[in-house]
């Protein structure tokens, strides 16, 4: 199946056959952006309204201007930072401190923390509800989600979950939030009017979900899981729909609802690209190499851009899980969309 995608001043035609997809190069390196600083990170967020990237950096939450290619400022007082949630019509965005069990509120205008709410033990992913404008830190030790308003920081539910939450997606006009439970291969809806799980689905064939993304307009998830499939499934049912192989160590998982293209970004240093061909049909139309550990991504659909984290590691740390991060090399990759030749 074929489907034309306009995308600005040029077309790009998505072929079903992968083979033909791959031979072009969907995507390609452009720059790097240094960053430097110590210890790891975890998610990136992107405000493609004001054209910055937030990257979750140890203690803190560094600040990227897209347009500039540059770090323009950092959060401070970010203890053990996860996630960072951004409500950019509130001028507000949410760090989630995993060693403190709070969420920063930050001005995003002035990088200041206003105050910090409370959590569960070890908040990790975090997303803003525009619906109700209410904000969802997933604990991942307590093994619940802590609502609160984001205005005002005042918390108005704790959800118990059956497990630990990974990455998490929303659908405001379904009044549904969507979380991983890593540790049952299981997938949950949130009723964002009840505070209530209303549905639970297994995500067999996938194993153990880590990234989570979301095609609204389509009802579709795309699931990252750590046996090597990206799963897409119906986000009104529950059901799996189609599967995908990807890389090693997924982290991250994006979806492009201008090219109906997800991502998988991978710990062994790939990026799996699949294209919605069809309601019950994902293909892998291109795989980049990118660089071992850099498994956590964003995407700006305006550009069509995606960032990758990623650092040097010592040598001798070689076949560790865990390896030492060389100081100073903490970076971001940037990736674009290829233009087709002629176009």
């Amino acid at each position: 199946m074929k489907r034309e995608i306009v995308l600005g001043t040029f077309a790009l035609l998505t072929l079903a056959n992968p083979a033909q997809s791959r031979a072009g190069g969907l995507y390609h390196f452009v720059k790097e952006i240094a960053v430097g600083g110590e210890g790891g990170w975890d998610y990136l967020s992107v405000d493609e309204a004001a054209s910055r990237l937030y990257v979750t950096h140890a203690t803190k939450v560094v600040v990227i201007d897209l347009e500039k290619d540059a770090v323009v400022g950092e959060i401070a007082d970010t203890q053990g930072v996860h996630g960072f949630a951004l409500a950019p019509k509130l001028h507000r965005g949410f760090a989630s401190n995993g060693k403190e069990g709070t969420v920063s509120i930050v001005d995003l205008d002035s990088l200041k923390t206003l105050s910090k709410v409370p959590t569960g033990e070890k908040p990790d992913a975090i997303l803003f509800e525009p619906g109700r404008e209410e904000v969802y830190a997933f604990n991942g030790v307590s093994k619940s989600v802590t609502v609160f308003e984001a205005a005002s920081g005042k918390v108005v539910a704790t959800v118990p979950l059956s497990g630990k939450p990974e990455f998490a997606a929303c659908d405001s006009a379904a009044g549904r939030v969507y979380c991983n439970i890593e540790d049952k291969s299981e997938l949950v809806a949130i009723d964002t009017g009840t505070h209530a799980v209303v549905s639970t689905w297994p995500i067999a064939p996938g194993e153990e979900a880590s990234g989570l993304a979301i095609d609204v307009a389509h009802h579709r998830l795309f699931v990252g899981c750590h046996n090597r499939l990206m799963l897409m499934m119906d986000s009104t049912s529950g059901k799996v729909l189609a599967s995908v192989p990807i890389g090693e160590g997924v982290d991250a998982n994006a979806f492009d609802p201008g090219t109906q293209s997800a991502f998988s970004s991978n710990g062994d240093g790939s990026v799996t690209i699949a294209h919605e061909d069809a309601p019950d049909k994902l293909a892998v139309v291109d795989t980049l190499t990118t660089e071992r550990g850099a498994r956590t991504m964003a995407l700006d659909p305006k550009t069509h851009r995606i960032y990758l984290a990623s650092a040097q590691y010592d040598s001798a740390d070689e076949g560790k899980k865990r390896r030492k991060i060389i100081s100073g090399t903490f970076k971001i990759l940037v990736y674009e969309l290829t233009k087709p030749a002629g176009g």
